[in-house]
């Protein structure tokens, strides 16, 4: 096994796996959460809101730990742990009596998440710069296929019933750590593995290592605000399209699955073309602004189909993540690309404590008898906001640094630890 050479394949192969079984759950979670509440949805939108805040705040707590082991004993051992850690959650939501249940479940998943912040340095380790950000758009391109077959397979065995989807998804999950123990090879080299160091693997001390990288930390604040703005979405798009238009979990899974095709479109084809033709910072303007402009769209729809017709517009944003990526990790050492890459899992984590909070509270106000005014599309005005501010940002920090996409990595830094 330790012969051979590690593959993009592989990696490609074991993200679709674990993100075909995320797929599966997303359209009935928010249904089942709202089993335990008495059919209330506001209620239900509160806990749902909850509960993706704790496992964002297990992952914000021991995603850096994880990125950090992976600096040392490799990427492999890790992505089979975070495997292991999701189909144990996915069994407990399967045969949760209570809502009590579902939160032990999600705070094993949340520890143990650190899939795809190892797999993203899992193709670091395998990608010579210039060929980063096309190989960020085949992880874009896994999560696009994914969400094509998840969601719809998920809202159709939703209405079998509510618990089927998370009895298949553990089975998948498992199966795909068995598929990762026997196919999956180790990408990082011994040269490569540094010592373990608590002061780099705790959450604030994690953070505190991007301050060594110039592009990477002046783009945090952007990553922040987009991730608020994306998390706005992810947790209230059930909720809202249930709502609104009463869909119910075939629909839901339905338009996911379009949202997923988009995306693979946009990540499969177009990012390899666009970025190198305008450059790496202008896709990251350009797709923050498209993105932007389709959350106001969302919160305006009044039918189902435009939520469709959203889609394809939005799927354009999708070049802004594989380039921004592409900006940092260019600008780090190879020993210390999975401790930065738990970092901004982290800066990802925190904010989807905070997301899913915001964006479940805004929405269940505004349906609410108390709010001022009905506006059940106020979750996505507020993401479009967060964009835009996001966007601003951006722009300030590319003025301040050189004209150049890549800066030089710093010098001076200690040398790999040897193991």
């Amino acid at each position: 096994m330790n012969k051979r050479e590690p593959s993009l394949n592989f990696i490609f192969i074991t993200l679709l796996l674990d993100i075909l079984g995320l797929g599966l759950i997303i359209p009935v979670l928010p249904k089942l959460i709202e089993s335990f509440t008495n059919n209330d949805i506001q209620t239900a939108s509160r806990d749902y809101g909850i509960l993706l805040g704790v496992y964002a705040l297990m992952q914000f707590l021991f995603a850096p730990i994880l990125g950090s082991l992976s600096d040392k004993y490799g990427r492999r051992p890790i992505i089979l742990i975070a495997l292991l850690g999701a189909g144990i959650d996915y069994l407990f939501l399967a045969i949760a009596p209570s809502l009590g249940w579902l939160f032990v479940g999600r705070v094993i998943s949340g520890i143990t998440s650190a899939n795809i912040t190892t797999a993203t340095a899992y193709i670091v380790d395998i990608s010579p710069p210039e060929k980063r950000a096309q190989n960020f758009g085949l992880l874009g391109v896994a999560f696009g296929v994914g969400f094509i077959i998840g969601p719809a397979l998920g809202g159709l065995l939703g209405n079998v019933g509510l618990r089927v989807p998370f009895l298949v998804v553990a089975g998948v999950t498992l199966l795909n750590v068995l598929y990762g123990y026997f196919v999956l090879p180790e990408s990082l080299k011994p040269e490569n593995r540094r010592s373990f160091s608590w002061a780099r693997a705790n959450p604030i001390g994690s953070l505190f290592g991007l301050s060594k990288y110039p592009i990477a930390l002046a783009l945090a604040s952007t990553i922040v605000l987009t991730n608020l703005a994306q998390t706005s979405l992810q947790s209230t798009w059930v909720l809202y399209t249930s709502y609104r238009f009463n869909w119910g979990t075939s629909e839901v899974g339905i338009s996911l699955a379009v949202v997923g095709l988009t995306a693979g479109l946009v990540q499969g084809l177009l990012i390899g073309k666009i970025v190198p033709k305008i450059g790496e910072r202008r896709a990251l303007l350009v797709g923050l602004t498209i993105s932007a402009f389709t959350f106001v769209l969302y919160g305006l729809a009044n039918a189902g189909w435009m939520m469709y017709a959203v889609t394809l517009i939005g799927a354009l944003g999708g070049i802004a993540g594989p380039s921004a990526q592409s900006i940092m990790t260019q600008n780090v050492q190879a020993n210390e690309q999975g401790a930065v890459q738990g970092a901004l899992t982290s800066i990802n984590a925190l904010t989807g404590v905070v997301g899913p909070l915001i964006a479940t509270f805004v929405f269940g106000y505004f349906i609410s008898e108390r709010a001022p005014i009905h506006l059940p599309g106020a979750a996505f005005f507020l993401a479009a906001i967060f964009m835009v501010i996001g966007i601003v940002l951006a722009i300030n920090t590319f003025r301040r640094l050189p004209a150049t996409s890549v800066s030089a990595v710093p010098e001076n830094l200690p040398p790999p630890m040897m193991h």
